[in-house]
């Protein structure tokens, strides 16, 4: 109702997750099963299922990198998981992404507004298509130690390098702030530093991996030093205004096991407690694995990575909290990754000869390929459904959230005269073999009815100018619907120039008659210009004939706009308008 402000959408709307879920698990499942069954049909055509996984490069697949390949699959494929999780559709863009852009560079601002906009107008096919990708991503690195996990890889080291800049705000490199406990410098920089070395020739990843990025993180730990000695960071703080102690409260305030949140609470109490001290503790385990890391380096020296690991594991526990409850967790966030990729770049693995394949040849090879067939599938499919999508009318799932579904009738629509905008008369009916869009427009409304007012502008625009439609609004308050409140309202909105466009009034006997006949609940509050009354758009065929009955309490976002859109020229494409 206007001026009665706008009802939350909630992430766990039942109609979008019943789409969600039709969509992962049907409609989905169907287009990756078929595009599996063409390719695996292909490979056996072209005798190299019992090929796959055999090659000498792959045999011969250094240690280290068959440790990253499969951890960092594994991780993907767990992220993957989370991506099924049911709030992700309306919940990724507005609760996940949204909050990064403060702590973003400003030209970044606008790139990562445009990918809220366009994930809201297409909610559920980009979370169907992140969900399988990442699912793909990881089954593939985990199958193939060859050609296609190097493709893969590529693949992967894009979809890390896009998520880290547009989906983490570039890793809230230059927020406020940063700590590497909270998730500085992003986990999806890992990610693709893993995915880099993982498609390059196995060659060049046994001669410069472990050297090189065991540098890479050195450098990252000592600018890690830095951030946690910066005053304005707060973690030099006592008491609940530490920052360590301010985000364990935060977090445990997210539904999660109980000893958790405990053990989360506790250590957050401690180091409010200690202070400074508590400072002091990281910022010399950073620093020491800094330093050795830089040594080992060029040296065989181990410590450095088992301490730089153990720590990680204490701190993913105390300062991300798991980092995967609440429903919209996408990721481990940082501290794992980075410490699975300082692990197998440790200079133990050096030198260590290729895992020993226990399984048979045969069972290995036509197993790995049947699985990184499946796994292509989810990548391709995903690619092009999201590629689809994204030039794709807006789909109807944020009207649906809003509004609930609509009705679909059979029933004579009333009819009525009243005076349009030029003040000749216009009887609802008088345009044979015409559709007509109905709706109630408050002429001094300035919340829902200018939102509605574009809808119907959009709409029309939509269906081009030979479009057998008329728009008719009627003035929906009894204390102001004059000629020249609607002339208002007519110029301020830019409705003048949408054809076959009416905005009807009339006495306010007759006016009223029509709002009873329609169901719409029409009042006014006292010392209030602006009327309250009911949102609801009626599809009418040429036969006269009420089609569907639409609520609509409009979103004042673009895109949510353009979800009702679409739904009404759905609706009315289905009502034979074409």
């Amino acid at each position: 109702m206007p001026g009665m402000g706008h009802s939350h959408v909630s992430n766990v709307n039942p109609i979008v997750v019943a789409l969600f879920r039709h969509s992962v698990y049907v409609s989905s499942a169907y287009w990756i099963i078929g595009i599996a069954t063409l390719i695996l049909f292909g490979v056996i055509l072209l005798g190299r299922i019992n090929n796959f996984n055999l090659s000498r490069a792959g045999l011969s697949e250094p240690r280290a990198r068959t440790y990253l390949r499969i951890a960092f699959g594994a991780i993907w494929l767990f992220d993957g998981l989370l991506q099924f999780q049911p709030q992700m559709p309306l919940g990724l863009a507005n609760n996940v992404v949204e909050p990064t852009i403060a702590g973003a560079p400003s030209w970044l601002h606008p790139i990562m507004y445009s990918a809220i906009h366009l994930w809201n107008a297409h909610p559920v096919a980009l979370a169907t298509g992140t969900a399988w990708i990442q699912v793909g991503i990881g089954l593939a690195l985990i199958a193939s130690n060859a050609g296609l996990g190097r493709l893969v890889a590529v693949v992967a080291a894009g979809w890390a390098a896009l998520i880290w800049l547009i989906g983490n705000g570039a890793g809230g490199a230059f927020a406020s702030g940063n700590s590497i406990l909270f998730g500085w410098p992003g986990a999806t920089l890992f990610y693709f530093i893993a995915a880099v070395w993982i498609a390059l020739p196995p060659g060049i990843f046994a001669r410069w991996f472990s050297s090189v990025t065991l540098r890479i993180i050195a450098a990252l730990l000592a600018i890690a030093v830095v951030l946690q000695c910066l005053p304005n960071n707060e973690f030099w703080h006592g008491g609940n205004s530490n920052a360590l102690a301010a985000m364990t409260r935060t977090m445990t305030q997210t539904a999660q096991p109980h000893g958790l949140a405990w053990f989360v609470r506790h250590v957050g109490d401690l180091a409010g407690t200690l202070g400074g001290g508590f400072n002091v503790i990281v910022i010399l385990w950073l620093a020491t694995c800094a330093a050795g890391l830089y040594y080992a380096s060029a040296h065989e020296a181990n410590w450095p990575v088992v301490t730089l690991a153990v720590g990680c594991v204490v701190f993913w526990i105390v300062g991300e909290d798991l980092a995967i409850f609440g429903g919209v967790g996408t990721d481990i966030n940082s501290l794992i990754p980075l410490a699975v990729v300082a692990w197998c770049a440790r200079p133990a693995l050096r030198t260590a000869p290729p895992v020993v394949r226990r399984l048979p040849e045969e069972l290995r090879s036509s197993t790995g390929a049947v699985v990184a067939t499946f796994a292509t599938s989810m990548v391709l499919f995903s690619i092009i459904s999201m590629g689809v999508a994204s030039v794709s009318a807006a789909e109807p799932a944020l009207f649906l959230a809003q509004n609930g579904s609509v009705t679909g009738v059979d029933a004579r629509a009333t009819t009525f005269t009243l005076t349009d905008q030029h003040d000749h008369p216009y009887t609802l009916d008088e345009h044979g073999g015409r559709y007509t869009l109905l709706t109630f427009l408050d002429p001094v409304c300035w919340t829902d009815c200018p939102l509605l007012a574009a809808q119907l502008k959009d709409v029309r625009s939509s269906l081009g100018p030979s479009a057998k439609i008329d728009v008719v609004a009627v003035a929906a308050n009894p204390l102001h619907q004059t000629l020249a409140n609607i002339h208002h309202f007519i110029a301020i909105h830019d409705m003048g120039s949408v054809a076959n466009f009416y905005f009807l009034t009339g006495k306010p006997a007759v006016t009223a008659a029509v709002w009873r006949e329609y169901g719409i609940s029409v009042s006014n509050e006292p010392g209030v210009a602006m009327s309250i009354h009911s949102d609801f758009m009626f599809i009418i065929n040429p036969a006269g004939r009420i089609r569907w009955i639409i609520p609509d309490d409009p979103l004042s976002g673009v895109a949510g706009q353009e979800s009702t859109e679409s739904e009404l020229l759905s609706l009315l494409a289905k009502s034979g308008l074409h």
